[in-house]
């Protein structure tokens, strides 16, 4: 049995996507609107700039994309999709030099954007009751005299819709176009700390090319937090980003600074960094893009929950409802949450009543509140930050300050400690929220053990090699009690 005829949804990208396979199961049939011809294969789009630089595809966001569509994590590694482990595959850098390499708890497939989402795409395509209709511009949503939202105006054309979801992004108009239509304007909450990020795609040496030193597949040199004279570029969050193909997305981004616009200034920027071994890759590399840039970073909620009732005929998934700086990769993720939520609460229903989205929204709002005080945690401590949930200059130095060395332990920790590490990876992962890990008495042990530690120098793993010379390739994953037995006895 179904809950209604039709269900439309407005955008066919990550969210759209994800929100069909959540309907396909409860409507008749499904249409998807698609303003892009969408390609066949994985290519850019004039839709998603932001295809252009590094995504994460959080293990939540990979679970859940996994409940809509079965077997998508093994499709996704089939394509090209790189399981990898953080801890072992990435040579990381700090202000105190390169980390140990080492086994941890925090593992990830990567892959460009255009890979997550055409394997994505494929798998709606494959649904029955699905149609996607390409090279269409939504312009209106359809509302009844009761305020319910009926069906979706697109490209001269109307639908009618049991359902419509609006995943048209960030620039979504459905807000503003309930208000035209007599509903009350949604609360939205915002904080943009002016990031700017800009990439470059390379083709990478074979591995046979590689020096021996080059064991690495992911490099990350974090923005220092010491005070004082210092290039620019040492405040750079920078990647060098593994992807499908024997390919890497060269990124580097920063709160409120400015940022290179042509590959010249990209790479007199990488020869800055606190590292030579960035610059180096890249040399060593064959470019195959130009630079790109993208400003448009700040974290937008619109907070539906927030309204005397929720609208009805609608809901809002992924970007369109609750939008965060990319920097922190959770964006897919929680789009796909959303998804598998809004699964839930179709499969629970009998009736699509106001009870109905009274209570969808009020559930992904306790779902959203974790990735956004991730995002404010750390986005509150710039002095560039704007928007309402911008704090007094007194807090935001005590934020920029606690939150800076608060990473820093964590980590630090998580190097010694296998529970402290899975709790971190927990968290990275969208899996459990930063204060459930901080209120643990076992984390909080191991916190205080490493801080002891660390006052007598009692450390098991070195870390904070020298950043001029090449990350070191040495598994320290017996002395940090992570190796895998089979593994070592192998060895």
């Amino acid at each position: 049995m179904t809950l209604g005829r039709t269900a439309v949804v407005l955008g066919g990208s990550m969210a759209g996507l994800s929100a069909a396979g959540a309907l396909a199961p409860h409507f008749d049939e499904v249409l998807v609107l698609e303003r892009d011809l969408l390609p066949h294969d994985a290519e850019h789009r004039k839709g998603v700039p932001q295809s252009k630089h590094p995504h994460f595809l959080l293990n939540s966001g990979r679970r859940a994309l996994g409940v809509l569509f079965p077997g998508f994590e093994a499709d996704l590694i089939a394509a090209g999709g790189m399981p990898l482990i953080a801890s072992m595959d990435t040579a990381h850098m700090t202000d105190v030099g390169w980390s140990p390499r080492k086994r941890g708890a925090l593992d990830m497939v990567y892959g460009s954007r255009l890979l997550i989402e055409r394997v994505l795409r494929d798998r709606v395509r494959a649904l029955g009751n699905v149609t996607i209709r390409e090279g269409v511009s939504v312009t209106g949503i359809k509302i009844d005299d009761a305020g319910r939202v009926t069906g979706a105006k697109f490209s001269g054309e109307e639908v009618d819709a049991d359902l419509v979801v609006d995943a048209l992004g960030r620039g979504s108009k459905v807000s503003d176009w309930l208000v035209a239509a007599g509903q009350p304007e949604v609360p939205v909450i915002t904080l943009d700390a002016k990031v700017t990020y800009v990439s470059q795609w390379y083709d990478l040496p074979s591995a046979e090319e590689r020096a021996d030193t080059w064991w690495w597949q992911h490099m990350v040199i974090m923005p220092t937090e010491k005070k004082g004279d210092h290039p620019k570029e040492h405040e750079y969050l920078s990647n060098f980003f593994p992807i499908e193909g024997n390919r890497s997305i060269a990124c580097m981004g920063s709160w409120g600074l400015d940022m290179p616009h042509n590959e010249e200034e990209f790479i007199a920027a990488a020869n800055n960094l606190q590292t030579p071994k960035f610059a180096a890759a890249m040399e060593a590399s064959t470019p195959t893009s130009e630079v790109h840039l993208t400003k448009s970073t700040g974290n937008k909620w619109r907070r539906y929950d927030k309204l005397p009732h929720a609208p009805e005929g609608v809901v809002f998934i992924g970007d369109s409802i609750c939008a965060f700086n990319p920097f922190y990769g959770q964006g897919m993720s929680s789009a796909a949450l959303s998804s598998v939520r809004l699964s839930g609460a179709l499969q629970s229903t009998t009736a699509l009543d106001p009870a109905f989205y009274q209570g969808f929204v009020a559930s992904q709002a306790k779902e959203f509140k974790v990735p956004w005080s991730m995002a404010m945690a750390r986005d509150r401590g710039y002095d560039c930050a704007t928007g309402t949930e911008t704090v007094a200059p007194w807090m935001r130095k005590i934020l920029a300050s606690v939150g800076a060395s608060m990473f820093n332990l964590i980590t630090g920790a998580a190097r010694e400690d296998q529970v402290v590490d899975e709790h971190f990876a927990r968290v990275f992962n969208l899996d459990e929220p930063i204060g459930t890990m901080m209120r643990s008495p076992r984390v909080i042990f191991g916190l205080l053990r490493y801080k002891v530690k660390d006052v007598f120098g009692r450390h098991k793993i070195p870390f904070g090699f020298d950043p001029q010379l090449d990350p070191p390739g040495k598994d320290w994953s017996v002395e940090a009690g992570t190796a895998v037995p089979e593994l070592e006895a192998s060895r």
